[in-house]
């Protein structure tokens, strides 16, 4: 299964969201700068989270994105279901009914056993996306961290981070 390079990017921009302070935001742009992607491109998926609630947005010269939520309560499943949708990522077309030498409808009165395994597997990964948060990821990256990753986010919202009222 392939997912967008937006899942990843929305992940990791809600990840540096989480070391603002009280009050603060940050562009567009900036999120696109620090992790070297593109802005509109990060833009469509920066809106998608806003819009699923896990972001606020404040609009302005002086704006930009913030959580609209605790770090805890934001399970990478909130972020993925906001960028590539409900869906599941096996859509079974029923191909197995196509073709020559066609069967009985008998054989499809129940759901094909390949969609069905498929499904059983996306409740699996989804489930485990669930349990697990943006807090989470801070606590595993800091117990990684000797210090420069914390570092090189400090340094960058020291200068891009913009102090709004909340």
């Amino acid at each position: 299964m392939k997912m967008s390079d937006g899942v990843e990017q929305a992940i990791h921009s809600v990840a540096m969201l989480s070391g603002l302070s009280e009050g603060g935001v940050l562009s567009a742009a900036a999120l696109a700068e620090f992790h070297g992607v593109s802005t509109s491109y990060l833009l469509k998926h920066l809106q998608a989270l806003s819009g699923a609630g896990i972001l606020d947005t404040v609009p302005g010269p002086k704006g930009g994105y913030r959580l609209a939520k605790a770090p805890a309560e934001i399970s990478l499943l909130d972020i993925l279901l906001a960028v590539e949708g409900p869906a599941p990522a096996f859509r079974c077309a029923e191909i197995r009914q196509r073709g020559p030498n066609p069967v009985s409808d008998r054989f499809f009165a129940t759901p094909c056993n390949i969609s069905a395994a498929m499904l059983r597997a996306e409740r699996v990964y989804r489930a485990e996306l669930a349990k697990t948060s943006i807090a989470d990821l801070g606590i595993e990256l800091a117990a990684l961290d000797d210090g420069s990753i914390a570092a090189r986010g400090c340094a960058f919202l020291e200068i891009h981070e913009r102090k709004t009222a909340r």
